[in-house]
């Protein structure tokens, strides 16, 4: 069907669509009443273009201005500085001295964007820069201090350019060619009917249109600014990113847009630096400068080379930074502006739908032409055969004018201006929605798609379990400890020697990045991974004393946990002057390392083949009841060593921590509900594939003939093995997130899968970029992951991920509805004006008529049916699948068949309504004329109800629980009776007898047996019901669900 109507042009990507296709479907959309209104919501490529050469420049001078600064520090002269200090002083002015401030903002951010350590130095470092902006580094920014640093060095804001106003809005909506020439035909009919008919019956008509056209631009207008006010709340919640800071002595959260110059900010792999800063202490800290500088190559931050910049990524690692500019004094703050420069990338339905409306469009013109020249030749012909072709008159003048501005109106309700708009308004309501319901939708497009996956790749951790963990067994000593609420174990209970116990409290306290925090009641909680929560919170019930811990041994370097080398490692100074390595992880990874283990007896003995057999053993037990398994283990090392590396083998393991996190309530359920909806669900986690394996039964996901397989072999299987295997792959363990690109990658080219993954780590960027739908989580996820997503899911629940789905195939039906009502309105317009035309030389509907129809078919009929919520029978058919038509064969016979009905009717009431009505006397033809528009008016009203559902019958289901839809309809209706008996005058309508209403409801009431009538008939058949992975059939879709 869309290659009959020639829409194979109007394609595009959803995903990081090529600029070619995108200036080609432009280019061929030819017939537009209202550019600035169509295109409002489309990506402006030139200023896109501008933008991206914008941001080019700026990361260029960036990268030159680091290369210059880097060579130009080697040559500074040692006298330099004092100079320079002279300087500082001189410029601060008597603000900054009484606010307690010993350097201005100016000076503070060319710190640290020019990397100039000299000067650094020259304020005495880091612990110099402090003091000078009045803070503590441990006990961070005072409270009541803020509003003072926020006058004084400005706020973490960048630019934004300012909301559309509504009066803005109207002017758009003004911009319409058709309505600005209604506007002057109207003004012309004023003026000749002044002339000829006096005051005020010459005003009738050309007032009438132009209340009619105020009418229409007021609602088209407001229904255009409600849309921008939910983009506008849209884009806020986009932009909350939250850090951890360090505040009043505690540590806490805070937004980035309420960080002040001096905060002592905390970081983390896959955090986005929120604000220029100097690097105050840490551990293997590497930040990604590309998006501000271009360079690839990840850079290390310390001591010597404290410099932080705003925008850039934490590759690796973790560390403390002291703020010193915000907002617009920093590099990434002149480059925020340019990021929203150009608009968003257009969605496929949006493109599609402006091919059907330009389509439809040079269609109507043509009629519209057409129906102009047969009117006139008509007149022409009529005045010659009455010998009056040499005297013309105002009347005459008046006529010809009447009969463009009906030309002109069939335009207008022709070219359907609103249908590539609908999307906008569906995908606005349905993004509210959803942000209601917790998933964030970060592009429009993702929204859209969400209604076509067939396969959800999701995480496990937090996804599908709650991220709430806590020790529920120990292994150690050869013996197995069940840990069962929040009983303390003591040293007795475990009955191991002291030794021993401080070596697993090391391990625990000593090789962990979460930490114990108050809050403002003095409530202490813990914060970190889920993962690392819970072993602290083991070490606590056990009675140690972590801050004492940290005390007494120091730090000396850190390896954190990332996704690829699934393992976390410290060095520690301890207090008797030796050096201990700690290493938690993956049992996999850590048992490879250790060649000793702690027996039953507490002594130390060489780990033979048959205690990693038995430790094995007690690993596979623990995953086989759904528990993580972490291995800890220690190992003395050298202090020889002057470069102080953290081993990697010759460990001694101490114990084999079995760590429960259940499963969401209600993940079940929804698990089936996307198999019986034909999605296909596929638990890809970096857990032991027993621990996965467990879980994904429990979660309905791995099924008998299911298979399980880790994420190295399938990476290391050909690719004809893959494509043998991937089908029953439902389960995914021990993955790499390159594993996870690998399964994403092959689902969608070579099943041409629409595939949806979730993800939460930076090293996840790839395949959320790489997927079709990237859903990165709101509470685990990094901000790397936030970014590269296209929805995030802000409760980090798989239930909420089956929301998107519902609410993405809710906007791909409502918008089918809403075309096939359009198209309806469209056809009997323009054939009944048309025809009339032809064989009786005058139109039965007029200018104001018209406008009133468009005005239902266009603003009112988009906002009835494109903001139906979703219902339950929308996740119990398959996915639309790509490529498929947009719009229907049951679509096209439900247009075709009310079309027909409704053209036989008004075109008997046309042509025989005198006579059928019994209709006499002067005012016959205005009655005949009225009821002829009333009838129309409500058979699109029924028609409007009909719409509802394509496929069932029963179109009533949810309809009164639709306040939008019910609003429209009763609104509809008052104005109609509103317009037919008070605004005779202005649309030439006169008032009905009830006699004449009651038939022209029923005329319109009887398109809903037509509706059933044409819903039994088949047009199409069924294709093949495909099994699902877990054995049960589809369920129908289409007639059979009726």
């Amino acid at each position: 069907m869309d290659k009959l109507l020639n829409l194979n042009e109007f394609e595009v990507e959803h995903k990081n669509p090529s600029v070619e296709a995108l200036r080609r479907w432009r280019e061929l959309v030819t017939v537009v009443r209202n550019r600035r209104r169509r295109f409002r919501m489309i990506a402006n490529l030139e200023k896109r273009s501008e933008a991206e050469q914008k941001k080019r420049d700026i990361k260029e001078k960036i990268r030159i201005a680091l290369i210059v600064q880097k060579a130009a520090l080697q040559f500074i002269d040692a006298a330099g500085p004092h100079e320079d200090k002279h300087t500082i002083e001189d410029d601060l002015t008597d603000e900054f001295r009484e606010a307690h401030f010993g350097i201005g903002p100016n000076e503070l951010s060319s710190v640290v964007q020019k990397h100039d350590i000299k000067r650094l130095k020259l304020h005495g470092g880091v612990e110099g820069i402090a003091r000078k902006v009045s803070v503590s580094l441990d006990e961070g920014v005072q409270s009541e201090n803020i509003s003072t640093r926020h006058r004084i060095y400005g706020f973490n804001r960048f630019t934004e350019k300012p909301p559309r106003s509504f009066w803005m809005f109207v002017w758009d909506a003004l911009q319409d060619l058709t309505l600005i020439i209604l506007m002057a035909c109207a003004v012309l009919s004023i003026g000749v009917g002044l002339g000829t008919e006096g005051w005020p019956k010459g005003m009738y008509d050309g007032m009438g249109i132009l209340l009619s056209i105020i009418l229409v631009v007021m609602v088209t207008a407001i229904s255009d600014y409600r849309q921008s006010l939910q983009f506008r709340e849209l884009d806020r919640e986009k932009k909350k990113i939250f850090v951890q800071v360090t505040r009043d002595g505690r540590r806490q959260q805070v937004s980035i847009y309420d960080l002040v110059v001096g905060d002592i900010v905390h970081l983390s792999i896959g955090d986005q630096v929120p604000a220029d800063g100097l690097f105050i202490s840490g551990y293997s800290l590497q930040i990604d400068e590309s998006s501000l500088s271009g360079e690839v190559d990840p850079v290390d931050i310390y001591e010597q080379h404290p410099f932080l910049l705003s925008g850039t990524k934490v590759r690796d690692g973790s560390a403390k930074m002291l703020v010193t500019a915000v907002g617009m004094r920093t590099e990434w703050g002149k480059l925020m502006e340019t990021l929203n420069e150009g608009g968003e990338d257009e969605t496929p339905l949006q493109v599609k739908l402006n091919g059907v409306a330009t389509i439809i469009g040079k269609i109507g013109l043509a009629f519209a032409v057409l129906t102009f020249v047969v009117l006139t030749v008509r007149f022409l012909v009529e005045k010659a055969l009455r010998n009056e072709f040499t005297n013309w008159s105002s009347t005459d003048a008046l006529t010809l004018l009447d009969y463009f501005a009906i030309a002109v109106t069939i335009i207008v309700v022709a070219v359907p201006e609103g249908l590539p708009l609908a999307v906008t308004l569906s995908l606005a309501f349905a993004m509210k929605q959803l942000m209601d319901e917790k998933a964030l939708v970060r592009h429009l497009s993702a929204c859209e798609t969400m209604g076509s996956a067939s396969c959800i790749c999701t995480d496990k951790t937090g996804t599908l379990t709650t991220n709430h963990m806590v020790v529920n067994k120990l292994w150690m000593c050869e013996k197995i400890e069940d840990i069962s609420g929040n009983d303390s174990k003591n040293l007795d209970k475990l009955g191991i020697s002291e030794r021993v116990f401080s070596i697993l409290l090391g391990a625990i306290f000593l090789n962990c990045s979460a930490e114990v925090v108050k809050d403002e009641k003095g409530k202490n909680s813990i914060l970190g991974t889920p993962t690392e929560a819970a072993l602290l919170e083991f070490g606590l019930l056990l009675g140690g004393d972590r801050d004492a811990q940290r005390r007494q041994t120091k730090i000396l370097k850190v390896e954190p946990f990332n996704s690829d080398k699934k393992k976390m490692s410290v060095l520690v100074g301890l207090p008797e002057d030796g050096i201990r390595a700690f290493c938690k992880g993956a049992p996999e990874i850590v048992l490879r390392m250790c060649d000793k283990v702690v027996d039953y007896s507490g002594e130390i003995v060489h780990l033979s083949e048959e205690q990693v057999r038995n430790i094995t053993d007690v690993i596979n037990g623990f995953a086989s009841e759904a528990l993580r398994t972490l291995l800890l283990a220690f190992k003395d090392v050298d202090d020889s060593n002057p470069e102080k590396k953290i081993p990697n083998s010759g460990y001694t393991l101490i114990a084999v921590v079995g760590i429960k996190d259940p499963v969401r309530p209600g993940v079940k359920e929804a698990v089936q509900t996307c198999l019986a909806a034909g999605i296909t669900v596929r638990m890809v986690t970096g857990d032991n594939i027993n621990t996965a394996k467990a879980i994904a039964k429990e979660c309905g996901i791995l099924t008998a003939d299911g298979i399980a397989i880790e994420g190295p072999e399938f990476s290391n299987k050909s690719l004809d093995e893959r494509r043998a295997i991937i089908p029953n792959i439902q389960v995914m363990a021990r993955s790499k997130p390159s594993d996870k690109l690998n399964l994403v990658t092959n689902l969608r080219e070579m099943f041409g899968e629409v595939v949806a993954v979730t993800g939460d780590g930076t090293n996840d960027a790839p395949a959320l970029r790489q997927s079709d739908i990237g859903l990165a989580m709101g509470i685990a996820g990094t901000e790397v992951a936030k970014e590269n997503a296209d929805v995030i899911v802000m409760d980090d629940n798989f239930a909420t991920i089956v929301n998107v789905a519902k609410w993405g195939r809710s906007v791909y039906i409502n918008i089918q509805k809403f075309v096939q009502f359009q198209l309806t309105v469209n056809i009997v317009a323009l054939v009944i004006n048309f025809v009339s035309a032809c064989i009786s030389g005058s139109a039965p509907l007029t200018a104001v008529q018209l406008l009133w129809v468009n005005m239902i078919m266009d603003t009112l009929g988009a906002l009835a049916l494109a903001t139906e919520p979703p219902n339950d029978a929308l996740m119990k058919r398959t996915p639309v699948p790509r490529g498929a038509s947009f719009i229907t064969k049951p679509m096209w016979r439900n247009v075709i068949g009310q079309s027909i009905y409704q053209l036989i009717v008004l075109g008997v009431l046309n042509f025989g309504g005198k006579q059928l009505l019994g209709l006499t006397g002067s005012d016959a033809t205005s009655v005949q004329n009225t009821v002829i528009f009333n009838s129309f008016v409500f058979c699109q009203v029924f028609n409007e109800i009909n719409s509802r559902e394509i496929e069932k019958i029963n179109i009533f289901r949810g309809m009164f629980s639709s306040w939008i839809f019910i609003a429209v309809m009763v609104s509809t209706v008052v104005f109609q009776v509103v317009i037919v008996e008070y605004l005779g005058t202005f649309a030439s309508t006169v008032p009905l007898s009830w006699q004449l209403w009651v038939l022209c409801i029923l005329i319109g009431s009887v398109s809903m047996i037509v509706a059933v009538v044409l819903k039994c008939i088949p047009v199409e058949t069924a294709p093949a019901k495909p099994k699902q992975h877990d054995g049960y059939d589809a369920l129908p879709s289409g007639p059979d669900l009726a």
